[in-house]
């Protein structure tokens, strides 16, 4: 089962997951990171460009999934070096602290909730995201081009390139495609007939929405509703 609640952290969502059923959930790229805790284990889910089946058996999880962009400025690391990764937490933080952290969350009554705690911190420590950047995420959530968008902030293309990889792990025609899959998913299963979900999602029509789901997830979109 999975649930989720928003965060005190501008942005952020804490969540919990856990299995219902046998077999593992896909994780789909949605422009976030994590922050995340499993049986004694911190560490951080880097953005994803293709799916992520956990490895193992199915077992209980508690996270914060940041706004895209953000959570390079929280953790300390450029977005590209986790890419389509999952790291220990003391991979990136001096080993000792994240010790500590995990002991206060042993010891908390609630993991999620005591991770959004660690977030609201790691965030009081240092500055505030960029704010162009999350207008960046913003524009293209709504379906605006790339290159009109980089205009409209007055960024040269290959200077959005490089913030890109350092805030979301790759660059915005990327991030485009993974918000739009986005916003295609939220409308698919809401019942929208796949031909009008195409186009209100920003697709040039069903072909280009089935491509596009498949390329992004390994699945077609029937199968991804079903949950099969």
């Amino acid at each position: 089962m999975y649930a989720e609640r928003a965060s005190r952290l501008t942005g952020a969502v804490v969540w919990t997951h856990t299995p219902s059923r046998p077999g593992k959930g896909t994780v789909l790229p949605d422009g976030c990171m994590d922050l995340l805790w499993s049986e004694g284990r911190l560490l951080v889910a880097g953005p994803d460009t293709r799916p992520y089946a956990p490895e193992g058996p199915g077992r209980a999880w508690a996270g914060i999934r940041f706004f895209p962009g953000t959570a390079p400025t929280f953790l300390g690391v450029p977005a590209y070096e986790l890419r389509d990764l999952r790291v220990e937490l003391a991979d990136l933080w001096p080993a000792t602290r994240v010790r500590r952290l995990s002991e206060r969350i042993e010891a908390a009554p609630d993991a999620a909730t005591a991770l959004e705690e660690i977030a609201l911190a790691a965030a009081a420590r240092t500055e505030a995201p960029d704010p162009l950047l999350r207008r960046l995420v913003e524009r293209l959530d709504e379906g605006r081009p790339v290159a009109a968008t980089a205009a409209e902030l007055g960024l040269a293309a290959r200077t959005l390139h490089r913030r890109s990889l350092n805030a979301f792990g790759y660059g915005p025609k990327t991030l485009a495609r993974i918000l739009r899959l986005q916003r295609a998913l939220a409308l698919a299963r809401s019942g929208l007939p796949y031909v009008e979900t195409a186009i209100r999602a920003g697709y040039a029509d069903q072909s280009h929405l089935a491509r596009e789901v498949r390329e992004l997830t390994g699945r077609p979109l029937g199968e991804l509703l079903g949950g099969g």
